[in-house]
């Protein structure tokens, strides 16, 4: 997979203000406010900046904290963890591994089969209905 890189000034033109704040600049959007986080669609998630499959919808669950939540990306190379140190706590991070974006975190606190909880910020995400992907 080769990376996609833009400039800032690239980001800021394809992005709305809120994604550029949340993908680029490792914001988070308001909990309860998102697009996707009460959405039940069958389908598939990507990247709304490179359009990369992120997470698939069988893998989506409601966990109650106001963002879409999944189990587990669609593979494990799709996405990267950091460690994230800011607001004095220590969580693990999520990218998309073709363009860096910021996409949330991952906790050890989810359902079976993985026991993670992939908390992601609607802004980061497009959906493609299956079978029109």
């Amino acid at each position: 997979m080769e990376k996609v890189v833009k400039t800032e000034e690239e980001w800021r033109s394809i992005l709305t203000p809120i994604q550029y704040a949340v993908c680029r600049k490792k914001g988070t959007e308001p909990a309860f406010s998102g697009e996707y986080y009460n959405f039940k669609g069958d389908g598939i998630y990507h990247c709304a900046c490179c359009n990369a499959p992120l997470f698939d919808s069988k893998d989506k669950f409601d966990s109650g904290t106001g963002w879409p939540s999944f189990t587990r990306p669609i593979s494990p190379e799709a996405l990267e963890e950091h460690t994230d140190t800011t607001y004095g706590m220590v969580r693990t991070e999520v990218t998309c591994a073709q363009c860096d974006a910021h996409l949330g975190h991952v906790f050890p606190d989810g359902p079976p089969p993985t026991g993670l909880r992939y908390c992601i910020n609607s802004v980061c995400l497009t959906f493609v209905p299956r079978g029109k992907e």
